[in-house]
């Protein structure tokens, strides 16, 4: 139910420009309006998350740690898997972010017979690093789109990409392979293992069927469906430019198709598990520092509260002690403010 209502929606969002731009000629609708208003929702909603994360107080110590904890000078501690400097949370987070570290070590576990068996599991890490590296790489390419003249890092970045060319074979783009065979991976696992499909939602499924038309539909237009390269740079940079306008020739619906969709996904991102993306970066296990025996932690819940200290609760009822033939500690007391004073 939830992999038909995600490929339904993701269908009828591909007919909205064909038949918006192909039928009823709405080229400025879906070349300027639909992708401002979904980029300023991006941005707002982003921002949004962002001070919202920012402002989450963290009560507690609660860096997911995995290694020896730094204690004595002389037991050696990890410095990945229980980060005690700054530094060291920094290193952490970037091997995590860039290599996906903790997901390489992502372990698959069944069920045999009375015994439960663990066994590795890297081919989930394989389709995320083949998944995100290649669409990071795809978004980089595309400034080319943006920019005039093109940066030289952006020529050179295309060039390593379509380095396949100079070989003689058809002129394909390593990454257009790779994010498609990382999405169709991703997508197999959630729809053939069965303990990974029942735990998937529509939420699940829906960004991997929208991000993977996005990338055909890229494909068909380097491809297959020619569109006009010079019309579609005209569009982008009148609206990376503030100053846009269709240009008079005839781009192609497909183009129209794409770039409906990628204005979709980024409305998406900032209210979708996508979000993680910058999550990442505010999650308290990951970039706090595992030195609790070192600095103590503040709550940033805690506020003055007016109690009652043992020598209050003593004078208080002190008549009742005394007919209770229970002991007095006036000494204890007198210590007791003599050292608050003092402090």
């Amino acid at each position: 139910m939830n992999v038909g209502w995600s490929l339904l929606a993701v269908i009828v969002l591909l007919l909205i420009p064909w038949i918006g731009v192909g039928v009823l000629g709405l080229d400025s609708l879906f070349g300027i309006v639909i992708p401002y208003a979904c980029f300023l929702v991006f941005i707002i909603g982003l921002i949004y998350k962002m001070i919202y994360w920012a402002k989450s107080p963290q009560p507690f110590k609660i860096p997911t740690t995995c290694g020896q904890q730094k204690s004595l000078s002389w037991i050696k501690y990890s410095r990945l898997e229980s980060p005690f400097t700054t530094w060291e949370v920094v290193l952490r987070m970037f091997f995590e972010i860039v290599f996906f570290r903790s997901l390489f070590r992502n372990l698959r576990a069944e069920l045999q017979g009375r015994r439960l068996i663990y066994g590795s599991a890297k081919w989930l890490w394989l389709g995320a690093i083949l998944f995100h590296w290649s669409f990071f790489i795809i978004l980089l390419r595309h400034l080319r789109l943006f920019t005039n003249p093109v940066p030289e890092i952006i020529q050179g970045l295309d060039f390593m990409d379509s380095f396949l060319q100079t070989l003689g074979v058809p002129p394909v783009y390593i990454t257009d392979v790779l994010i498609i065979a990382g999405l169709t991976f991703l997508l197999l696992r959630r729809l053939v293992d069965p303990k990974v499909s029942y735990l998937s939602h529509g939420s699940d499924y829906f960004p991997l069927f929208l991000i993977l038309s996005i990338a055909i539909t890229g494909v068909l237009m380097r491809y297959a469906i020619k569109v006009d390269i010079y019309g579609v740079k005209h569009l982008t940079l009148g609206l990376v430019t503030l100053k846009p306008t269709i240009p008079d020739v005839k781009i192609g619906t497909i183009f129209y198709i794409h770039i409906f969709l990628v204005s979709v996904l980024a409305a998406y991102f900032p209210f979708s598990k996508l979000c993680h993306m910058v999550g990442v970066f505010f999650s308290p296990t990951r970039n706090m520092a595992n030195n609790n025996r070192y600095v103590r932690h503040v709550n940033p819940w805690d506020y003055p509260v007016k109690y009652t200290t043992y020598c209050e609760w003593q004078e208080r009822f002190r008549d009742l002690l005394e007919q209770a033939g229970l002991p007095i500690d006036d000494e204890w007391c007198k210590e007791q403010q003599q050292t608050q004073k003092t402090q």
